[in-house]
């Protein structure tokens, strides 16, 4: 059975060694939902919002938040981060956000992934809650991750 990473055997909370992992290119996929009413929607396909373009801002706000993933999240490490890419595009419902990071390190780049498709849907929120604060931030996860020693993950559709 798979084990915690982040705990000594005395149960101290640690940052993972991988001292002795290969390095090796790694890339993570993550994707999220910003569930929004109809009167945003419309606003957005119309881009009449004082701040500026909400989809465009919150594509460069993940990337720069991918950049700072060891910062956001204590144990993580920072990475040599080879390509971020994050998208924002308008649905039926509301905006979907999906990230791409890669990296040629000796851990994941699963949380990079996350942290981008967060920082791009608060951003999507920021931007847009003068018309709704209703908006519900939805369905954040890792879609596939490649490379590293645990192998290929890919989330099953539901």
């Amino acid at each position: 059975m798979p084990k915690l990473t982040h705990y000594r055997k005395r149960g101290e909370v640690a940052m993972v060694d991988v001292t002795e992992k290969s390095v090796t290119e790694r890339t993570a996929v993550a994707r999220g939902f910003v569930r929004m009413s109809p009167v945003v929607l419309r606003a957005l396909r119309a881009q009449k919002l004082p701040k500026g373009n909400p989809l465009e801002i919150a594509r460069i706000a993940g990337i720069a938040a991918v950049k700072r993933t060891a910062e956001w999240i204590p144990l993580c490490h920072p990475l040599p981060l080879t390509h971020i890419d994050v998208t924002a595009r308008l649905c039926k419902n509301g905006v979907e956000i999906a990230s791409r990071v890669t990296a040629t390190a000796r851990t994941g780049v699963e949380m990079e992934a996350l942290v981008g498709v967060s920082a791009a849907a608060l951003t999507v929120y920021d931007m847009c809650k003068a018309l709704d604060k209703g908006m519900e931030i939805t369905d954040i996860v890792l879609v596939e991750k490649i490379g590293g020693k645990s192998g290929h993950y890919l989330r099953r559709k539901k």
